[in-house]
C-alpha cells in the first residue's frame, strides 16, 4: 500500500511539473489518503502484535 501511494506522488508531482492542474490535485490527494491508511493499519497491526503473549 505504500508502494501505491509514493506511485501516485510520483505521478502527481510529474503531472504538476507539466502543468496538468486537476490531475496532479487528484493524485495527491489519492497518495495523500493510501499514506494515512498505511499508517492506521500499520499502528494497528504495532499494537495488536505486542498484546498477543
Amino acid at each position: 500500500m505504500l508502494r501505491w501511494a509514493l506511485l501516485f506522488l510520483v505521478v502527481a508531482i510529474i503531472a504538476a511539473v507539466l502543468g496538468f492542474g486537476g490531475i496532479a490535485g487528484s493524485l495527491a490527494w489519492m497518495a495523500k489518503v493510501l499514506f494515512v491508511v498505511f499508517l492506521i493499519l500499520f499502528i494497528v497491526s504495532l499494537v495488536r502484535g505486542r498484546s498477543v503473549v
